[in-house]
């Protein structure tokens, strides 16, 4: 059973940092694209960035140059490092194995100005 689990979110001050994680455990994660949405209050789920199997990497323009997605295949892991933080980046953050339509529960992130 493939299960995504995130953590590393908190309360930071605009112009700080947090590293996401998502921890996926299953035989799947080598061969699997994986993803990192996020969804403001009231708003919907937005894409945010995504590493391939190969580990090319995509990224939403809002966050271009200052969010980097990477992936640890020895650990089932893919991680989100956030730079440079500003209050509109305020949100739940979801890690998403989008082959299978598949969501871990979550983390919030709040940034204050």
């Amino acid at each position: 059973q493939v299960r995504l689990v995130e953590s590393g979110g908190g309360l930071v001050q605009a112009g700080e940092s947090l590293r996401l994680s998502c921890a996926v455990s299953g035989s799947i994660f080598r061969g699997a694209a994986l993803a990192w949405y996020r969804q403001a209050p009231g708003e919907q789920r937005e894409f945010v960035a995504r590493v391939s199997e190969g580990g090319s990497t995509d990224y939403a323009d809002s966050v271009k140059g200052r969010f980097t997605v990477s992936r640890d295949d020895a650990r089932n892991t893919v991680y989100l490092q956030m730079d440079s933080l500003k209050p509109e980046d305020t949100a739940i953050y979801y890690c998403a194995l989008e082959a299978l339509e598949m969501w871990g529960q979550g983390t919030q992130v709040t940034v204050s100005s």
